[in-house]
């Protein structure tokens, strides 16, 4: 089983989204930004690592949104999405990946990941 973070951020009203890259696995799908964590890493600091490798943003890691276990064809993982408060206010994408801020009501405009489809349903049912 892999070890997967996420980030929910929010800000003005949007949620922080971004896109994968392609060439990557499940390239060009949609997720919620964040990334592996590495053997004795913390989840938490795992992801503050991704983001701002990933894009270049520092961020306060707060409670779990969702946790979700999800088998593809080829792996298990394990997503745990984090509330996050951002921290910094320039996205900067280092990997060559898009990214977009969206209302609740736009995330349906997306294609994202399975592992991701249980945390864009609960974001649906949240005030």
């Amino acid at each position: 089983m892999i070890v997967v973070t996420a980030a929910l951020i929010k800000a003005n009203g949007k949620i922080l989204i971004a896109q994968r890259p392609a060439g990557s696995y499940m390239g060009l799908k949609w997720e919620f930004p964040g990334g592996k964590v590495e053997e004795g890493e913390h989840p938490q600091e795992a992801l503050r690592r991704e983001l701002r490798e990933e894009l270049g943003i520092e961020v306060e890691v707060r409670d779990i949104f969702e946790v979700v276990s999800h088998k593809y064809k080829d792996r298990h993982i394990l997503l745990l999405c984090y509330q996050c408060r951002l921290l910094s206010r320039n996205v900067t994408p280092r990997e060559g990946q898009s990214y977009r801020w969206v209302t609740k009501e736009e995330l349906d405009n997306y294609e994202f990941t399975e592992a991701d489809k249980p945390i864009v349903n609960k974001l649906r049912k949240t005030p």
